[in-house]
């Protein structure tokens, strides 16, 4: 159940997809919702299905105030790690934001602490506050597109990420042990079932 959150004039929410994966970007969204608008339906992106997913990705893009879609690439995730890729990738997107927001809601216990805007970091918040939950959708259908398109090129189909999104499934482990990486996988993650081995082979 998603929970009205407006002791603000002005609320944005923002939220990652793809921070767990072995391959592609990390993808961040800020949506900032109209006041006193219903989105049937609206929770946490990985609770709901594709169809309904997209569905919601629709309604959300036509009528929100103001939104945003920010890519972080496995480059980046290697250079300055995961973590601060998705804290840059979220604050972009808030940033682009128009208006701007008086107050960011944050997925997460963590956030960049020079941040210009304000901001209040949510736990599970993609499953409580609109605004998060919407971002989430953003960030995640736009995401699964990108890696559905890398998915039809030769040299990726081997891995299945039209069904695994770049996630540690053991189909994608298992492309990995057989074709080694792709110039895509993030070479600084390393994965319990992978034996650091393989983070050498066919390099």
């Amino acid at each position: 159940m998603i929970y009205k959150y407006d002791p603000y004039q002005l609320i944005a929410g923002t939220d990652e997809a793809g921070r767990g994966c072995l391959a592609g970007p990390v993808v961040a969204a800020s949506v900032i919702l109209p006041k006193g608008r219903y989105y049937r339906k609206l929770n946490d992106s990985k609770l709901l299905n594709p169809r309904l997913r997209e569905s919601l990705y629709k309604e959300i893009t036509s009528t929100a105030i103001s939104w945003k879609v920010v890519f972080k690439s496995h480059h980046i995730i290697d250079t300055i790690n995961i973590l601060n890729a998705t804290h840059e990738a979220m604050y972009e997107a808030a940033l682009c934001l128009d208006p701007r927001p008086e107050i960011l809601l944050v997925d997460g216990n963590s956030f960049k602490k020079d941040s210009s805007i304000p901001y209040e970091c949510k736990v599970n918040g993609d499953a409580i506050y609109a605004p998060i939950a919407a971002a989430s959708i953003l960030a995640k259908v736009s995401r699964d597109h990108f890696m559905a398109r890398l998915s039809r090129h030769k040299k990726y189909r081997v891995y299945g990420w039209s069904e695994n999104k770049g996630y540690a499934t053991s189909s994608h482990i298992e492309a990995i042990k057989n074709f080694g990486f792709s110039d895509l996988h993030r070479k600084s993650f390393i994965v319990k079932s992978l034996q650091l081995s393989l983070f050498s082979k066919k390099q």
